[in-house]
């Protein structure tokens, strides 16, 4: 902003400068330059414009000062991110109390050296200064035309001490010149003193480096904090100015979202200001303006979104909007970072790292089967089992009538001499291959190589298979297994009998809408063909998952804070993404250096891993989770292994049926007999 067209000149050179400067890769960062030629009547239309345009680097070379601060304090423009630069050297004469609470960065250059040796001669003059000089500052002007008449002194003091002066009459209307007034140049030209405007040296006629001192509003109040000559450049000595320091008269506005466990409300509602709030964001804030020095106060985003562009007009809504409309300082909450977001708004440092997961209901447990002992082995392999039983002892009975070391004469007490005898009967070879099979003695031993072989192959055939099922059995007894019909993001998009969607109006919808990825591609347009699936907030995402048959897609804090307090709930396979929540704030914002070594801090310390911990594990209302036994043995009860009494009681049975049949049988052997 400058008053007539010098200065425009001005603004024109440093823009050339610039220029030429990002052309030969000095500066790699671009920005907006807004020159504008003003007067008082015009202070608040281009303010308004700056404003507007989020300019906040303004570089002030104006005379009415008065009316400019005014305008400033009218439209709010009185804050931490804006830094006001004046071109005037007098800016200690105008009144900025005001400006001293907000932070706002307000610089300028002193001309005049305050505490240099000659400024008690001059106490003197201050009964001359202007009543527009309320602050009895010495000006600029004042202290160059005394340097000046002082060189003028120094210098013809020198020429008279090796020269011989001679005055003489000259007019401006002929060339005739003064005879020793080149003389008395050098002389000027050779001065060197400390004035008070610092060091004094001429250089062909004009001022030779000299130096400038950088003051910046400080305390409420304008202080010297580095210096600037055409040789050294600038070198500031107090970095604290603009980097760091406590702010303790600063209040910033926090918007933020009510969001378990981040910020909610507490209960009392007699509460008032800041204390009505409680969470993990509300502690972190707590912390961070502790270690930074500001105060605050929070409000609520009126429509309750973090903040998304709309594709078609280009305009943000939610937090940051309000950022960008600068009606807010900060935001705080589970504002995720990403490109979009960081074209328009600043952030800090993440303070938590997290991804996208997946949400579910947990299935049903499956009720435990009367016969679930048969388990470990598949039906198929059952039924190998069966028919390599029958095969096998077909085989033996077969085998055992072909071999001749087989037949054996009976012991003489029965009285069969001449007739030999094959223990391995079929009903023998079916009870030999039954007692191996469960790993008990069966009586019968075969004495031929041939039946030798084929017990051999059944005992190491039963082998494997008894040790296989005895593997098996704990852990199908004792472990309770859950099956999904999901295990991750490629089955949710291969199918379409569970829907799935994101929170509304959120980083997460964004990230499905712009990845580049087919999987997800594939999700998005299943979500965007069925704009039911979306949900305003996490509670009604929650609940549609807990109603069945839909998983939402959830960033994992929150995705653990929900499963941690409800059972019913699990993660399905791993993140989706990698990303962060930081500390949001207008574009631009001075704060943003300062909170991010803020939270690094907290995250040396381990302060936020507390955090963590105080509001996602130790509130009281987690659930014990029956997952933690998967590795653990569970008691067995009768719907585990019912069905071994059950068989038990079969062949009970079914042996008294046979011997009922037998002892018939018997009876009415013997009575057809005896007749």
């Amino acid at each position: 902003m400058v008053r007539n067209d010098s200065g425009l000149l001005q603004v024109e050179y440093l823009i050339k400068k610039r220029v030429l400067s990002q052309k030969g890769g000095l500066s790699s960062r671009r920005s907006e330059i807004f020159p504008r030629e003003v007067s008082a009547s015009t202070y608040r239309d281009v303010l308004k414009e700056i404003k507007r345009r989020h300019l906040f680097n303004i570089i002030v070379d104006i005379k009415d000062l008065p009316c400019f601060f005014r305008k400033i304090l009218q439209l709010q423009m009185n804050e931490a991110r804006y830094h006001y630069h004046f071109t005037t050297l007098d800016l200690e004469m105008f009144d900025l109390e005001d400006f001293g609470y907000n932070n706002v960065n307000i610089t300028a250059f002193r001309l005049i050296e305050q505490n240099g040796p000659n400024m008690r001669s001059i106490e003197d003059m201050q009964r001359f200064y202007p009543k527009s000089n309320p602050k009895m500052v010495l000006q600029s002007d004042a202290a160059l035309i005394y340097d000046g008449v002082l060189s003028f002194s120094h210098g013809l003091r020198s020429f008279d001490a090796s020269h011989q002066i001679r005055p003489a009459n000259v007019s401006c209307d002929r060339e005739q010149s003064w005879s020793d007034g080149l003389s008395l140049l050098n002389y000027i030209n050779s001065v060197s003193f400390d004035g008070l405007t610092g060091k004094i040296q001429l250089r062909e006629g004009s001022r030779h480096d000299p130096s400038l001192t950088l003051l910046k509003l400080k305390n409420r109040s304008l202080q010297p904090v580095g210096r600037w000559s055409p040789s050294t450049g600038l070198s500031v000595h107090d970095h604290d100015a603009f980097s760091s320091g406590d702010c303790p008269n600063v209040t910033l506005r926090v918007t933020t979202v009510l969001e378990k466990p981040y910020v909610m409300l507490k209960s009392d509602v007699n509460l008032t200001g800041n204390s009505r709030y409680e969470g993990f964001c509300i502690d972190l804030l707590k912390d961070v303006a502790t270690l930074v020095g500001f105060q605050y106060t929070i409000e609520i985003v009126a429509d309750g979104k973090y903040g998304v562009e709309d594709p078609h007009t280009k305009q943000w809504n939610g937090i940051v909007r309000e950022l960008i409309d600068g009606k807010s300082d900060l935001a705080v909450g589970s504002m995720t970072i990403n490109s979009a977001r960081e074209k328009v708004i600043d952030f800090t440092k993440p303070f938590r790292n997290l991804g996208i997961s997946i949400l579910f209901k947990l299935p049903k447990k499956p009720p435990a089967r009367l016969f679930s002992f048969l388990n470990p082995l598949s039906a198929e392999i059952w039924a190998y089992v069966a028919g390599a039983y029958v095969l096998v002892c077909f085989t033996l009975f077969v085998v055992a009538r072909f071999t001749p070391n087989e037949w054996l004469a009976p012991p003489p007490c029965a009285g069969d001499e001449g007739v030999l005898e094959n223990q391995f009967s079929f009903p023998n070879s079916v009870w030999f291959i039954t007692g191996t099979f469960l790993r008990q003695g069966s009586g019968l031993n075969p004495k031929a190589t041939s039946t030798r072989l084929v017990g051999g192959i059944w005992w190491f055939f039963t082998l494997i298979i008894v040790s296989s099922y005895t593997a098996n059995l704990a852990a199908f007894l004792t472990v309770d297994r859950k099956s999904t019909p999901i295990e991750s993001a490629e089955d949710l998009a291969d199918q379409s009998d569970i829907q799935y969607g994101t929170l509304e109006h959120g980083s997460t919808m964004d990230f499905f809408r712009n990845s580049s990825m087919e999987t997800y591609q594939k999700m998005w347009r299943y979500m965007e063909s069925r704009p039911n699936v979306f949900v305003p907030t996490y509670e009604q995402g929650i609940k549609r998952v807990l109603q069945g048959n839909y998983a939402f897609l959830i960033e994992s804090p929150m995705l653990d804070y929900v499963v941690q307090r409800d059972c019913n709930l699990t993660q399905i396979g791993g993140l989706l993404d990698s990303k962060g929540y930081g500390i949001a704030m207008p574009k631009g914002s001075p704060w943003r250096d300062k909170l991010s070594l803020a939270i690094l801090e907290l995250q040396e310390k381990g302060m936020i891993q507390l955090l963590y911990n105080k509001w996602w594990k130790n509130t009281g209302d987690v659930c014990n989770r029956d997952d933690k036994k998967d590795s653990k043995a569970s008691p067995l009860g009768v719907d585990n292994i019912g069905g071994v009494f059950v068989v038990l009681l079969a062949g009970l049975i079914l042996a008294v049926i046979v011997a009922i049949c037998e002892f018939f049988c018997h009876v009415k052997r013997n009575a057809s007999v005896r007749k």
